[in-house]
This record gives C-alpha cells, structure tokens and sequence, in this order.
C-alpha cells in the first residue's frame, strides 16, 4: 500500500478527452493517457484491500493492487511486467474494456472507484513509448504444429502463449486483416489499429505465423457477417496437418429483426456499417453506406449501438436516435445491492455525448418506406407485466429514418465452422468445451479445443483473452503432458 490515506486525500482524475467539434473531424483516438503525476495519485487511492475484489472482478485476474503501488512508487517498468503477467493485450483492455474491476474496487462502496483502466492505460503506452515491449521468442522449440481458427483477442492470445511454449502456431483468418472483432467490429476512434499491427510484429517475431482471406469450413457464413476469403480449407485437411486446433472465431451472427419491411433499402446490419467503414479508414475500399445528412435510426442499446452513433456522427448524419426494447436504467446503481458485481445503470458513451437522442422501452413493429427505400419506422412502447415485455395500447408512434442499423447483439458464433468441425454444442449453439479439470477447453472431437465467444458465446475482450490464454495452456498439457504456463 504505497499512501496509506491515498484514498481519503485523492479524488478520481479521469482521462482527458478531445473536444466534441475537433474529434468528430477524423477517427483518430481521442482519449489521452493520465500523466505520471496523474498516475501516481491514481494508484495512492488503492487501499490495497485485504480480499483484493478488483482482482477477482477483473476476468484475467489482473494484480491490480500491485502495479497500483507500483505506478504510485515510479516503478514502470516492473509495473508493466505485472500487468503483461495476467494480460497479454493490455493496450486494448486499457481502452475498451468496461472495466469490471472498478465496479467491484472496495472503494466503490461509499466513493469513486480507484481509476484502474486509466492506469492500466498509461502502463502500456509507457511501456510502448520506452521500448519495452519485445519479443519473447521460445529458447526451445518442441516440434509441435498448432492451427488457432480466428484473429480476435481469443485466438492471437493463445496463438502467443503457445508460441512461447515452444509450439509452431498458424492463426487462420477468413478476413483480409488480422485482429478479427478488434480490427473491423471497433471503430478507429475507440481503438487504433496500428496497437493491433505493433502487437502483430511482436508475435511475429516470436514465431507465429498468419494466414489471412482463408476460411476454415465446408460452407460459407451467412447474411450478415463479413468473409473476405479466398481459400477455404476443410478441417479434416487442416487436422491432418496440425496436432492440435483451437476454434477461437468470434459471436458474429447478428440478431435480425424480421417484422414487415425488413427488405427495404436502407435497414442493415450494424457491422455491415461499421465493418466498411474500418476499411474506408484504413484505405481499403469506400464504405458504400453514408449517413451524411440523413436521419439514422440505431436498435438496440449497447457498446455495438454507441459505435454506429459515433459513427454516423463523423459522417454528418442530419439526426440520430438510439432506442432500446428494455426500460431505461437507473442513473445510479444500488451499491450496497449490486457491490462488488456487475451493475445495471445508465451507460453513456463518448458516441453519446456527441449527439444523440435516446429511447428505452420501444419495439418495433414495421419499417416503411416508398419505392423500395427506407423512410421511417412503426414503433409501440412497451412495459413488463407479469415478467413479461407486452404493449401498451395506444403508444404507437412513428420515427423518421434514411438508415436503421440492427445492433441488437450477437447470437452465436458461426455454425457453419462448428458444423464443419463436428462437436458437439451447447442449447445457444456455442462449442460445448468445460473450462475446468483435465480436458478443459476440448471439445468432443479430438484435437480440437475452444475458447471465447466460440465456446462462451458473446462476450468481452477481457473473456476472450482469458479464455485464449487458459486455452493455451490446455493445449500445452495435451501436447507435452505438463504445462509450465500460467492459467
């Protein structure tokens, strides 16, 4: 505990943010970093709790309370090597992570919780400014091949535990760029994607290899998800080839609405919004949807939702409204109730605050539209009664709309690779693997593991990279009969 009355001396100091009218002109990040003062005092509010909550909240189990101490002392680099310890990526959950662990901080009880995302920020780019992220390539190879299906946090997690285990590793990407939901599903200005190119050097170096535009099934994925491949490569072949594999795709089959006028011009699946328009900022090809000056309508009401607002907002778009089936949140959770999990409560991004209107407790009922095209929608509020979402009559409205965009969650990860494979799956049609005991993260075929949102279904980041890493080690002990990685 570096300041022992730390917590009760300094209040939280959040990260700074670019002004609304400068950052809506590019999709350049817009968040900056506490400085080292700042960061310091940040990691003097932790009290370095007996039972330390933040860590068991946090999936990866990161050591929260140590590099707090560690930054508060000046030691960044040694707070950095406990950080990359739990984490591999940690300049990605420093941006885009909700951050579990301050909802459970002992702090977050009666105050602010300690700023642990904010510090886990600062750490990484530090680290990145002073060189000290390198290569940590394996002293000694062990001759075994491993295919891991999916460029996403899950897959190039594993993919770089199993690399410095000694393993050869090959991540398969059906895609034309690595990183996955990282790459196309987050828009530019919550994640820049040259953190996915540094950290692609690194596990270069380290050995593992990349094969990008090349799907691993017998049939294509459907409507709605994006497949850039060129090559398809049937698992049989694939097994044949590798001594292990590791399903680590991502949940990518969009929820769809289908109520009369689904087929008009002008409703579509978020990502076939935000996918393209990732693309169109890294310079591979315009983004054929433009919401410049026309009125957007977003269903559904979380972190996909908010990037499609974000980015209509850099488009220029003439209005945006946001609605959501589930009544609005409280402004504030119940502490005393909800501490240290998880709470429900009134989420409002960055995208929100640079304009939107927002609505909870609407269904829609129809999408309508003249000579093919989109011009609005039909909608009903909604309320619960008996545990059920029924109507309530007479509170049918209509909302003006050029573009609707569907951001109501993710069903499942694809089945066609699942199928391919042949394991058995869960009732939500996830790979059916435990995570738990011997055969953690095998499935029922041999060989074959999973981790992620193809094993645990839609999920965080933060899940996948400690389902990825669990996974990795897994493998390890299946390859070599012991495992010296860390769980």
């Amino acid at each position: 505990m570096g300041k022992p009355t730390g917590f009760m001396e300094f209040k939280r100091i959040n990260e700074g943010y670019t002004p609304v009218k400068q950052r809506l002109k590019n999709y350049q990040e817009f968040v900056a970093h506490l400085s080292d003062t700042q960061a310091s005092k940040q990691g003097a509010r932790c009290m370095d709790c007996g039972i330390p909550f933040c860590t068991s909240g946090c999936p990866v189990n990161n050591i929260i309370p140590d590099w707090n101490d560690l930054v508060y002392h000046g030691n960044w680099k040694q707070a950095l090597d406990v950080l990359h310890s739990t984490n591999n990526f940690p300049e990605i959950t420093g941006r885009i992570c909700p951050a579990p662990c301050e909802a459970a901080c002992t702090l977050n009880i009666n105050d602010d919780a300690v700023g642990i995302k904010s510090i886990e920020h600062a750490i990484i780019d530090k680290g990145g400014e002073n060189g000290w992220v390198v290569p940590q390539p394996a002293a000694k190879k062990t001759g075994k091949k491993v295919a891991v299906i999916g460029s996403g946090p899950a897959g190039l997690a594993a993919a770089q535990q199993l690399a410095r285990a000694g393993h050869s590793v090959t991540v398969f990407e059906k895609n034309d760029r690595i990183g996955g939901l990282l790459r196309y599903g987050i828009p530019d200005f919550k994640l820049d994607k040259r953190l996915i190119d540094w950290r692609m050097a690194q596990l270069q170096a380290e050995g593992v290899k990349f094969q990008t535009g090349t799907f691993i099934g017998d049939k294509a994925p459907g409507q709605g998800v994006a497949n850039d491949a060129k090559k398809t490569i049937k698992p049989k072949e694939l097994l044949k080839k590798f001594d292990a594999a590791i399903l680590a795709g991502g949940s990518e089959q969009p929820r769809d609405l289908q109520v009369p006028g689904r087929e008009l011009k002008g409703v579509h699946f978020a990502l076939e919004f935000l996918i393209p328009q990732n693309k169109d900022v890294a310079g591979d090809g315009r983004n054929p949807i433009n919401a410049k000056g026309k009125h957007v309508v977003v269903i559904g009401g979380g972190d996909t939702g908010s990037d499609c607002v974000g980015t209509s907002n850099r488009h220029g778009a003439a209005s945006i409204t946001q609605i959501e089936v589930m009544p609005r949140p409280p402004e504030m959770e119940n502490r005393p109730l909800t501490w240290p999990n998880w709470p429900l409560r009134l989420r409002t991004s960055s995208s929100h605050d640079e304009g939107c209107t927002r609505d909870w407790a609407i269904a829609t009922k129809e999408f309508s539209g003249k000579n093919g095209k989109l011009t609005g929608l039909k909608a009903v509020r909604v309320e619960f009664k008996d545990g059920k979402l029924v109507e309530i009559p007479g509170s049918e409205f209509e909302i003006k709309a050029d573009l609707v965009f569907l951001a109501m969650g993710f069903t499942n990860p694809l089945q066609q690779v699942l199928d391919a494979f042949g394991v058995d799956k869960d009732a939500r049609g996830n790979a059916r693997a435990g995570t738990e005991g011997t055969g953690c993260y095998q499935t029922s075929v041999k060989k074959v593991f999973a981790a992620g949102d193809m094993r645990r279904g839609q999920s965080l980041v933060v899940w996948a990279i400690r389902e990825g890493r669990q996974a990795a080690r897994a493998v390890d002990e299946y390859l070599m009969g012991s495992s010296v990685l860390p769980r």
